[in-house]
């Protein structure tokens, strides 16, 4: 999962990265200062769109109301003192991804939660609770709140449409102000504006939705726009020898072992569909 932690440059952060998120299995334990995170792991995504229609499919398809994170179609302005700062609203983004998730989540039948998954250590239910904390960690990112005290909660075989909703509504509330898009944060691979770090989730859920129709014998209609944004956050990692990356920052972290959070990018043509390209640069083999 993709954890945030509130914060401003130069803090020491404590920050992890738990098994099954797009991190993987990578552990991040002790502290570093937010620009060594920076030097490491470092992505910044800048997009906007409107959401209304995907909303609205989400909504028709599940019988599920969906509150998204944001109205805004265009650049947010914001006014201080003495300059005047265009921050690109990420919401919106955001909210595609989320109703994309929300279709397949709601495609999940109850014979198919023990199932195994890409995440080859979690099964959908495990995937499912992993995808739905991911909503929460947004949210407690939004709030101001610590996301590693978020745990990751069962949920009844019948009510995982329910929660991926719930949580959404929550993400929806704690990013409705849009001072939080400019508040200083750092995740382990970026420090930016709340915006660039909730940029920093199109590729998180995407992949992880991915995951689970994969699992499930899923198509949904992918999101152009979400797609295109996720594939702008590939620089984040190595295109070989991520071994070489993982080696680094596992001693910078005085990790006893290398951790290794994502396997080598698949190859896959350059004209492949979006869908591929982006989850075989996360070590995905979409023809598998």
């Amino acid at each position: 999962a993709l954890y945030g932690v509130h914060g401003h440059s130069g803090d020491r952060q404590r920050f992890e990265v738990a098994a099954g998120g797009a991190f993987g299995d990578l552990q991040f334990h002790g502290d570093l200062r937010s620009r060594d995170q920076l030097a490491l792991l470092q992505q910044k995504q800048d997009c906007h769109q409107s959401i209304g229609s995907h909303l609205s499919t989400l909504s028709h398809q599940t019988g599920h109301e969906v509150t998204g994170l944001g109205p805004h179609d265009g650049p947010m302005t914001t006014t201080t003192t003495s300059t005047t700062h265009h921050v690109i609203d990420p919401r919106p983004v955001l909210d595609r991804a989320i109703a994309t998730g929300g279709v397949v989540v709601a495609g999940v039948r109850s014979e198919q939660l023990a199932a195994p998954t890409p995440c080859t250590d979690m099964n959908v239910r495990e995937l499912l609770a992993h995808l739905v904390g991911v909503l929460d960690r947004v949210a407690a990112l939004g709030d101001g709140r610590d996301p590693f005290a978020v745990i990751e909660s069962p949920v009844p075989d019948e009510r995982w449409a329910d929660a991926w909703e719930n949580s959404a509504r929550r993400a929806a509330d704690a990013w409705s102000d849009d001072t939080v898009l400019e508040r200083p944060m750092a995740l382990p691979w970026i420090e930016g504006t709340g915006a660039e770090v909730l940029a920093s989730y199109f590729s998180e859920l995407t992949v992880h939705t991915w995951d689970l129709a994969t699992a499930t014998g899923q198509q949904p209609d992918w999101d152009d726009t979400v797609l295109a944004a996720a594939l702008e956050a590939r620089q984040v990692l190595p295109a070989e020898n991520r071994r070489a990356l993982y080696e680094e920052i596992s001693a910078a972290m005085g990790l006893a072992e290398v951790a290794v959070p994502f396997a080598e990018a698949v190859p896959i043509p350059d004209d492949a569909p979006a869908i591929d390209r982006l989850v075989a640069w996360n070590g995905r083999d979409p023809l598998r």
